[in-house]
Protein backbone atom coordinates (compact mmCIF):
# COMPACT_ATOMS: atom_id res chain seq x y z
CA UNK A 1 0.00 0.00 0.00
CA UNK A 2 0.79 3.47 -0.67
CA UNK A 3 -0.27 6.47 1.50
CA UNK A 4 -1.58 9.03 0.31
CA UNK A 5 -1.38 12.71 1.33
CA UNK A 6 -4.13 14.44 2.78
CA UNK A 7 -6.19 16.82 1.62
CA UNK A 8 -4.54 20.67 1.89
CA UNK A 9 -6.05 23.30 3.80
CA UNK A 10 -8.18 25.30 1.93
CA UNK A 11 -8.93 22.75 -0.85
CA UNK A 12 -11.04 23.71 -3.37
CA UNK A 13 -13.98 21.29 -3.87
CA UNK A 14 -15.16 22.83 -7.09
CA UNK A 15 -11.68 21.94 -9.06
CA UNK A 16 -11.40 18.69 -6.97
CA UNK A 17 -14.86 18.12 -9.07
CA UNK A 18 -13.36 19.07 -12.48
CA UNK A 19 -10.02 17.29 -12.64
CA UNK A 20 -7.77 19.35 -10.82
CA UNK A 21 -6.39 21.27 -8.47
CA UNK A 22 -3.44 22.79 -6.71
CA UNK A 23 -1.96 21.13 -4.05
CA UNK A 24 1.13 22.50 -3.06
CA UNK A 25 2.95 25.76 -3.82
CA UNK A 26 7.07 25.36 -3.94
CA UNK A 27 8.57 26.11 -0.86
CA UNK A 28 11.20 28.03 -2.53
CA UNK A 29 11.07 31.79 -2.46
CA UNK A 30 12.27 34.66 -5.02
CA UNK A 31 12.68 34.17 -8.71
CA UNK A 32 13.62 30.66 -9.21
CA UNK A 33 13.33 28.88 -12.20
CA UNK A 34 9.80 27.57 -11.91
CA UNK A 35 7.76 24.13 -13.48
CA UNK A 36 4.30 22.92 -12.69
CA UNK A 37 4.40 19.19 -11.90
CA UNK A 38 0.67 17.58 -12.25
CA UNK A 39 -0.07 14.36 -10.65
CA UNK A 40 -2.52 11.45 -9.86
CA UNK A 41 -2.99 8.45 -7.68
CA UNK A 42 0.05 7.06 -6.05
CA UNK A 43 2.53 9.29 -8.61
CA UNK A 44 1.71 12.07 -5.85
CA UNK A 45 3.45 10.59 -3.27
CA UNK A 46 6.73 11.03 -5.79
CA UNK A 47 5.61 13.90 -6.90
CA UNK A 48 6.04 15.60 -3.47
CA UNK A 49 9.31 13.71 -3.25
CA UNK A 50 10.39 15.70 -6.62
CA UNK A 51 9.26 18.83 -5.38
CA UNK A 52 11.91 18.55 -2.38
CA UNK A 53 14.37 17.38 -4.17
CA UNK A 54 14.06 20.06 -6.81
CA UNK A 55 13.73 22.65 -3.95
CA UNK A 56 16.71 21.62 -2.44
CA UNK A 57 19.28 20.17 -4.67
CA UNK A 58 18.52 21.92 -7.61
CA UNK A 59 16.56 25.23 -6.32
CA UNK A 60 14.07 25.00 -8.84
CA UNK A 61 10.45 25.72 -7.83
CA UNK A 62 8.10 23.11 -8.83
CA UNK A 63 4.26 23.83 -8.34
CA UNK A 64 2.00 20.49 -7.37
CA UNK A 65 -1.03 19.88 -8.94
CA UNK A 66 -3.82 16.72 -8.34
CA UNK A 67 -5.32 15.60 -11.06
CA UNK A 68 -8.07 13.30 -9.78
CA UNK A 69 -9.81 12.52 -13.26
CA UNK A 70 -7.58 13.13 -16.54
CA UNK A 71 -10.30 11.86 -18.62
CA UNK A 72 -13.08 14.66 -17.07
CA UNK A 73 -10.54 17.61 -18.19
CA UNK A 74 -10.44 16.11 -21.98
CA UNK A 75 -14.44 15.66 -21.56
CA UNK A 76 -14.66 19.26 -20.69
CA UNK A 77 -12.23 20.38 -23.03
CA UNK A 78 -13.72 18.71 -25.88
CA UNK A 79 -16.75 20.07 -25.28
CA UNK A 80 -15.66 23.41 -24.93
CA UNK A 81 -14.40 22.70 -28.58
CA UNK A 82 -17.65 22.16 -29.76
CA UNK A 83 -19.21 25.09 -28.10
CA UNK A 84 -16.59 27.17 -29.58
CA UNK A 85 -17.20 25.73 -33.19
CA UNK A 86 -21.01 25.89 -32.60
CA UNK A 87 -21.36 29.30 -31.66
CA UNK A 88 -18.97 31.36 -33.87
CA UNK A 89 -20.23 34.67 -33.18
CA UNK A 90 -20.48 33.83 -28.89
CA UNK A 91 -17.39 35.15 -26.77
CA UNK A 92 -15.04 31.98 -26.88
CA UNK A 93 -14.84 29.84 -24.08
CA UNK A 94 -11.76 28.27 -22.33
CA UNK A 95 -11.23 24.49 -21.36
CA UNK A 96 -11.38 23.71 -17.21
CA UNK A 97 -7.29 22.74 -17.43
CA UNK A 98 -6.69 25.74 -19.70
CA UNK A 99 -7.89 28.46 -17.09
CA UNK A 100 -6.48 26.65 -13.53
CA UNK A 101 -2.93 26.82 -15.43
CA UNK A 102 -3.17 29.62 -16.95
CA UNK A 103 -0.95 32.42 -16.08
CA UNK A 104 1.50 29.73 -14.09
CA UNK A 105 5.47 29.74 -15.22
CA UNK A 106 7.50 27.08 -16.40
CA UNK A 107 7.05 23.63 -18.48
CA UNK A 108 4.52 20.78 -16.99
CA UNK A 109 5.08 17.24 -16.46
CA UNK A 110 2.69 15.39 -16.10
CA UNK A 111 2.65 11.90 -14.42
CA UNK A 112 0.76 9.10 -13.33
CA UNK A 113 0.57 5.32 -12.98
CA UNK A 114 -1.15 5.01 -16.35
CA UNK A 115 0.06 5.29 -19.59
CA UNK A 116 1.64 8.40 -20.95
CA UNK A 117 -1.39 8.25 -23.21
CA UNK A 118 -3.75 9.35 -20.36
CA UNK A 119 -2.15 12.15 -19.45
CA UNK A 120 -1.17 12.93 -23.16
CA UNK A 121 -4.88 13.24 -23.40
CA UNK A 122 -4.96 17.23 -22.61
CA UNK A 123 -2.02 18.56 -23.68
CA UNK A 124 -3.54 20.29 -26.26
CA UNK A 125 -5.20 22.40 -23.95
CA UNK A 126 -2.18 22.96 -21.29
CA UNK A 127 -0.36 25.84 -23.41
CA UNK A 128 3.07 25.11 -22.02
CA UNK A 129 6.02 23.07 -22.65
CA UNK A 130 4.83 19.42 -22.02
CA UNK A 131 6.49 16.06 -20.48
CA UNK A 132 4.29 13.17 -19.66
CA UNK A 133 5.66 10.54 -17.62
CA UNK A 134 4.00 7.05 -17.46
CA UNK A 135 3.94 3.18 -17.49
CA UNK A 136 3.95 2.74 -21.26
CA UNK A 137 5.40 -1.11 -22.25
CA UNK A 138 5.62 -4.35 -20.34
CA UNK A 139 8.48 -4.41 -17.12
CA UNK A 140 9.18 -6.82 -14.90
CA UNK A 141 10.64 -5.56 -11.63
CA UNK A 142 11.23 -7.36 -8.07
CA UNK A 143 9.38 -4.19 -6.57
CA UNK A 144 7.10 -1.35 -7.25
CA UNK A 145 9.40 0.93 -6.47
CA UNK A 146 11.90 -0.52 -8.83
CA UNK A 147 8.56 -0.94 -11.78
CA UNK A 148 7.98 3.04 -10.98
CA UNK A 149 12.34 3.42 -11.48
CA UNK A 150 11.83 1.22 -15.06
CA UNK A 151 9.01 3.44 -16.24
CA UNK A 152 10.04 6.39 -14.82
CA UNK A 153 7.68 7.26 -13.02
CA UNK A 154 9.43 8.04 -9.68
CA UNK A 155 10.94 11.03 -7.89
CA UNK A 156 14.21 11.12 -8.86
CA UNK A 157 12.49 10.61 -12.82
CA UNK A 158 10.05 13.22 -12.26
CA UNK A 159 13.39 15.53 -11.36
CA UNK A 160 15.20 14.92 -14.65
CA UNK A 161 11.98 15.46 -16.65
CA UNK A 162 11.70 18.97 -14.91
CA UNK A 163 15.46 19.86 -15.85
CA UNK A 164 14.80 18.58 -18.73
CA UNK A 165 11.80 20.34 -19.56
CA UNK A 166 13.39 23.75 -18.68
CA UNK A 167 16.71 23.43 -20.43
CA UNK A 168 14.07 22.94 -23.46
CA UNK A 169 13.04 25.86 -22.73
CA UNK A 170 16.06 27.56 -22.11
CA UNK A 171 15.37 28.12 -18.07
CA UNK A 172 17.95 25.79 -16.88
CA UNK A 173 21.54 24.46 -17.66
CA UNK A 174 21.03 22.12 -20.33
CA UNK A 175 23.14 19.67 -18.69
CA UNK A 176 21.42 19.74 -15.27
CA UNK A 177 19.08 17.08 -16.50
CA UNK A 178 21.78 14.08 -17.09
CA UNK A 179 23.74 14.60 -13.87
CA UNK A 180 20.68 14.04 -11.87
CA UNK A 181 20.07 11.06 -13.98
CA UNK A 182 23.44 9.64 -13.45
CA UNK A 183 22.74 10.79 -9.45
CA UNK A 184 19.40 8.89 -9.54
CA UNK A 185 21.26 5.68 -11.08
CA UNK A 186 24.29 6.01 -8.07
CA UNK A 187 21.27 6.46 -5.43
CA UNK A 188 19.02 3.30 -6.62
CA UNK A 189 22.78 1.25 -7.01
CA UNK A 190 23.00 2.41 -3.10
CA UNK A 191 19.54 1.47 -1.99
Amino acid sequence: PVGQPGAPENLDVEALLRGIYHYATSPLEGDPPRAQVLASGVAMTAALKAQRMLADEWGVAADLWSVTSWNELRRDAVDVEHWNLTHPGEERRSPYVTTALDGTPGPVVAVSDYMRAVQDQIALWVGHTWCSLGTDGFGLADTRAAARRYFLVDAESIVVATLHSLARDGLYDGNAAAEAYSIARIRLRTT
